[in-house]
């Protein structure tokens, strides 16, 4: 695919977004997209995870109190973090981070794209606070063992039904579903299961991680150095 027009590249660098999220948190993706296409980002870091305080300061933004939530050079918000990453991809057919809608790959890309909220991401919400479904200690520990076999399991079923990556999840170009997935993945159980689990996919996070392109991005917004104690482990 052609490198974006400077005409694109020009409109992309003018629109100006507002994003909620902490690092490392479900903000990052978008975060790094955006990074990716050249628009500007003003962050507003927020952990709901952390208290009822942060909860607090998401109220007027999004009433789920949770994260991400981006605010368009429109004005208008949107949350859902695939939400978000799907209409950007559309947004911005320039960056090439998307299948096009006719492409056959389109999809499989929503697919996927859908899954991860629904079949992972979602299991996140237990796990920060598992008193919010179990009462004492033991259960909690309970529901956070049992999210993180399900996490695993959902990854691995990913992983056993993903076309095989060449060289990444759909083909050729870094896209918005190789962002989510390295994010995600980098969140609790952990990259050493996931490593295990979905080795196909281990190989696409890994060059996701090293791109130099997000080199700055992941150093400022979501550092990451856990591949060497977890191979080893």
């Amino acid at each position: 695919m052609a490198s974006p027009s400077a005409p694109a590249v020009a409109a992309a660098a003018a629109d100006r977004y507002t994003l909620y999220g902490a690092p490392g948190s479900g903000a990052t993706p978008i975060h790094a997209a955006l990074t990716l296409i050249g628009a500007q980002v003003d962050t507003v870091d927020i952990a709901p995870w952390e208290g009822e305080s942060e909860r607090e300061r998401l109220t007027g933004v999004n009433p789920m109190q949770q994260v991400p939530a981006l605010v368009l050079p429109s004005g208008e918000v949107m949350t859902e973090s695939a939400a978000i990453l799907i209409w950007l991809g559309d947004r911005y057919p320039e960056a090439g981070l998307c299948p096009a809608p006719g492409d056959p790959r389109r999809a499989q890309y929503l697919r996927w794209m859908v899954y991860l909220p629904a079949s992972i991401y979602s299991m996140f919400w237990v796990r920060d606070e598992p008193s919010r479904l179990a009462a004492d200690a033991a259960a909690q520990a309970v529901v956070l063992e049992c999210t993180a076999a399900r996490i695993a399991h959902c990854w691995h079923l990913m992983d056993t039904q993903i076309d095989e990556p060449s060289p990444y999840l759909l083909g050729d170009k870094l896209s918005m579903l190789d962002l989510y997935v390295t994010v995600v993945s980098r969140w609790t159980p952990t990259r050493r299961r996931f490593y295990r689990v979905a080795p196909r996919m281990a190989r696409v996070v890994r060059r996701v991680d090293a791109d130099p392109r997000l080199a700055e991005f992941w150093a400022a917004r979501f550092p990451f150095s856990m591949d060497a104690d977890e191979e080893t482990s």
